[in-house]
């Protein structure tokens, strides 16, 4: 009789993540276990810990790969038809259609109250976004598209709105968020950016409340 073949460490690890994936929108992350999870995914509980701490690192790393299985900069980049501030529109408006990993984000919300998490958050975002969003407004200087003195400051300053606008972090209601929102349209206006309109408010606010209040 065959031997059945032992799974590598890679591998199991993208099943876990497959299989939280899957819960967590079907389910919700809330009503997910990590019984759950490992049941799933055929493995035992001990598995789920040689990877991963915590079911909130599960959601971080998630969100992670969700990213880098759809990323909207490189779907954006090699589009010679736009103009770098077009581009950046662009990337807000396919960040906006990926609805599974807007349903995984608006449930990631509720897990940056943990302190550990949230700095997670923020370094991944500062490494990763902020040199894309560098490369798209350099790119808009260089057509004329973008009038700015401060690519490096606005590259550092767009991927921490976000953390800025979560009730989890700063607590508001929903007329404060439509208020914050406001500010940042305006905000990036004046700096050279006019990026965010009523459509990216409105979805911002939906999802942040949504998520504030753990809902699936």
């Amino acid at each position: 009789m065959a031997r059945p073949v032992k799974k590598q460490p890679e591998q199991w690890k993208k099943e876990i993540l497959d299989a939280a994936r899957e819960l967590f929108l079907s389910k919700g992350y809330e009503e997910t276990a990590i019984t759950d999870i490992m049941e799933l995914a055929g493995g035992a509980k001990g598995m789920f810990y040689r990877f991963f701490k915590s079911k909130e690192e599960v959601m971080h790393a998630l969100g992670d790969q969700m990213f880098l299985e759809n990323n909207p900069f490189e779907a954006v980049r090699g589009r010679t038809g736009l103009s770098g501030l077009e581009k950046i529109r662009e990337v807000l408006a396919l960040d906006g259609a990926d609805k599974e990993r807007e349903r995984i984000n608006t449930q990631a919300v509720s897990i940056l109250k943990d302190p550990r998490i949230l700095a997670s958050a923020v370094e991944a975002n500062r490494r990763v976004l902020t040199p894309l969003w560098f490369e798209l407004i350099e790119e808009g200087k260089r057509d004329g598209s973008i009038q700015t003195e401060y690519a490096k400051e606005l590259s550092e300053l767009l991927p921490l709105i976000n953390f800025w606008l979560m009730p989890s972090v700063f607590p508001a209601d929903g007329e404060e968020l439509r208020h914050k929102c406001r500010f940042v349209a305006e905000v990036l206006t004046l700096m050279g950016l006019p990026v965010i309109d009523e459509a990216v408010c409105k979805r911002a606010e939906k999802l942040l409340a949504d998520g504030g209040q753990g809902g699936e």
